[in-house]
């Protein structure tokens, strides 16, 4: 088994490939700091003995060209992809009327155009074969949204549509295609992140404990292996995608009287 992961040098997507390398998978860690990737694979391979196969490839998911480039040298190394894993994201909040659209535009090429062109790079093979899994990772604030995310938000819920979307066209070729939507995840990225969160955001998202990445790979791997549409991990963020149009009209009232609105 191969599995292709975007974003694998750290948090999640690294958590994600080391489930795979515990399991004997051959895996692809694609992401743009070749320092890190490194650092990545001595883990995995330190974590396995040296057993696990770990190829790397250096490539920004924004630029189509380079992920097509990284997923044909991930496949010329351990054969065709039989699991990608779109796990590539960032976060800058920024209030709208203050943040730079080249800041805005980042975002929304990394997390929305980024995991297209992985998907992209692995579809049309899939869809010969007849088999192959795709998860896409979104975000809880896919649901709702969030002051000073504004760029987070639009690319994390133009997701769920290219998802559910893609679902349809891939069924009836064996393809399988997944969206999931972690909550907050102690990584190096929600570190830096939250020292720019301001207190508006903080009154929606709440002063929550971050899941532990594992513990979040974990769940995205099973939601994988049960070719599940949609993976939420928790009751809440699964009531905001089940019943969301029903609860953002009194969260607005909430957060109104919260604000002074």
């Amino acid at each position: 088994m191969h599995v292709v992961v975007t974003g694998g040098s750290s948090g999640i997507g690294l958590e994600v490939a080391k489930i795979y390398a515990r399991r004997g998978a051959s895996v692809s860690l694609i992401a743009r700091n070749a320092d890190r990737l490194e650092t990545a694979r001595s883990e995995i391979e330190q974590m396995s003995g040296g057993r696990s196969k770990v190829f790397l490839a250096t490539a920004d998911a924004a630029i189509g060209a380079e992920m097509m480039a990284a997923i044909e040298a991930c496949e010329a190394t351990h054969g065709p992809c039989d699991i990608l894993v779109a796990s590539a994201g960032v976060v800058e909040p920024g209030w709208f009327h203050q943040q730079t659209p080249e800041l805005f535009e980042a975002q929304w090429q990394t997390n929305f155009a980024g995991a297209v062109n992985s998907v992209r790079a692995v579809y049309a093979g899939m869809r010969s074969r007849g088999q192959g899994r795709i998860m896409i990772v979104s975000s809880a604030a896919a649901f709702i949204g969030i002051p000073a995310y504004s760029a987070y938000c639009a690319s994390k819920s133009a997701l769920v549509g290219f998802a559910d979307a893609l679902r349809l066209e891939a069924m009836p070729k064996g393809v399988s295609v997944g969206i999931c939507f972690p909550p907050d995840t102690d990584t190096p990225q929600l570190s830096r992140e939250l020292q720019s969160r301001p207190r508006e955001a903080e009154l929606l998202m709440g002063r929550i404990r971050p899941r532990r990445a594992d513990e979040i790979a974990g769940k995205l791997v099973a939601g994988i292996d049960r070719k599940r549409a949609h993976v939420y991990f928790t009751a809440s963020i699964a009531a905001l995608g089940l019943f969301g149009p029903l609860a953002r009209p009194m969260i607005k009232i909430w957060y109104r009287m919260r604000t002074g609105g």
